[in-house]
């Protein structure tokens, strides 16, 4: 297959004159399974982006080319990129909301040398898989690390209780939470971990209560779940006045606060993205994405994929529409813009996302439950990244 990648990128630097006039978008996503709506969410964010911004960059049109990888199936994914890339010729793989999906993936686009757009996928080591990789979405580091030491000072919590989904982005999350609470001061009294497929959050949520912490920190995969944990924890009666709950964006996401209903008032979570932002940006873009969605609002995966097509933009006009792998990850180092979220930036040295993160509180606005900003950490760096890069020099 190897072989074949080659082959296929040595055919679409020398396609035909009028194939160079589209700009192809391979995008693998979970379009059916547990995780369809994250993904319906993200491919409406970039929907959005090229309604308000055209369909046409640097004198080339824009095309989109979706395949459905189903769930996390790192194996699926990795086929459906490779066939993307071969049968189909495209210029650029963007998308994948899962970390095993993306980690697979960019084995692709190293080998085809394809720059490649990760709009979710918030393991940091995802990407490491790549040199022609970026990521628009946030990583669990950048904001669990902050989070943890938020929590331990400003948020006055000496103990804490870790609940995550096993996989990459729980495992991250949990590291990065635990690791910054215990040097800020503050005690793990206990952890778990939750299957990633369709779990049973009742048992957990009970185990939880039973031990009595000052506090629980959560993080579990967007789409269906969050609704199901903050079913399971209104249905045990977790007390918010004896244990401060904390999580990270998911929890807390539009679906999960209508099901928790007033349970999930006091929820404190840190995060990148929320739609109720009053940033005049962000307030056009959910105008515009509820166009695009049927009368959804954005939610993060929504973000990630809007930004992702914006970085894909500027990186096109930056190479005057080379597609070249090498060319668009040089022009997509260093980019700065303001997003719908606030300042965004593409560190030149790791090539991930660098933003702002926000400490939130759920509170009743106008008989809505809404994530209230209370605190901005500005422009946080991907720690995990940063600690690789000091690493490397030390080599």
């Amino acid at each position: 297959m190897k072989k074949l990648l080659v082959a296929a990128a040595i055919a679409a630097a020398f396609g035909s004159a009028q194939a160079q006039q589209t700009v192809k978008i391979g995008m693998p996503l979970t379009l059916s399974g547990q995780f369809a709506d994250a993904a319906s969410q993200m491919l409406n964010g970039a929907k959005t982006y090229m309604k308000m911004h055209g369909d046409t960059v640097a004198g080339k049109k824009i095309e989109i080319i979706t395949r459905d990888v189903g769930g996390p199936a790192p194996d699926v994914a990795k086929r459906l990129s490779q066939e993307l890339v071969v049968r189909d010729g495209v210029d650029i793989l963007a998308g994948y909301v899962l970390t095993p999906n993306a980690m697979a993936a960019g084995d692709v686009s190293a080998e085809a040398k394809k720059f490649m757009v990760v709009m979710n996928a918030a393991t940091s080591v995802v990407i490491t898989k790549s040199p022609y990789m970026i990521r628009t979405s946030v990583t669990l580091p950048q904001v669990m690390e902050t989070f943890g030491t938020w929590a331990a000072t400003k948020g006055g919590l000496k103990q804490s209780y870790t609940m995550v989904t096993d996989y990459g982005p729980g495992i991250d999350a949990e590291g990065a939470f635990q690791s910054a609470f215990k040097a800020a001061g503050g005690n793990i009294v206990g952890a778990v971990r939750f299957p990633v497929a369709n779990p049973d959050f009742s048992a957990f949520v009970q185990r939880a209560k039973d031990i009595g912490p000052e506090s629980i920190f959560i993080f579990i995969p967007g789409g269906a779940q969050p609704a199901a944990l903050g079913k399971a924890m209104a249905e045990r009666g977790i007390d918010k006045k004896k244990t401060r709950v904390l999580g990270s964006g998911e929890t807390t996401a539009e679906a999960a606060l209508k099901s928790m209903g007033d349970n999930a008032l006091d929820i404190i979570t840190a995060w990148h993205y929320d739609y109720t932002s009053k940033n005049p940006l962000n307030v056009k873009f959910v105008k515009e994405y509820q166009g695009v969605s049927g009368g959804r609002n954005p939610d993060f995966f929504s973000i990630g994929g809007y930004d992702g097509m914006h970085a894909i933009y500027e990186a096109l006009k930056k190479t005057k529409g080379n597609t070249d792998a090498e060319a668009l990850i040089g022009a997509a180092k260093g980019l700065k813009w303001e997003s719908p979220r606030g300042p965004m930036m593409i560190d030149p040295e790791t090539r991930d996302v660098v933003q702002n993160v926000y400490i939130r509180r759920v509170q009743k606005v106008g008989g809505e439950l809404v994530n209230v900003p209370f605190e901005t950490i500005p422009m946080v760096k991907d720690p995990a990244g940063e600690r690789r890069k000091q690493a490397a020099a030390k080599k």
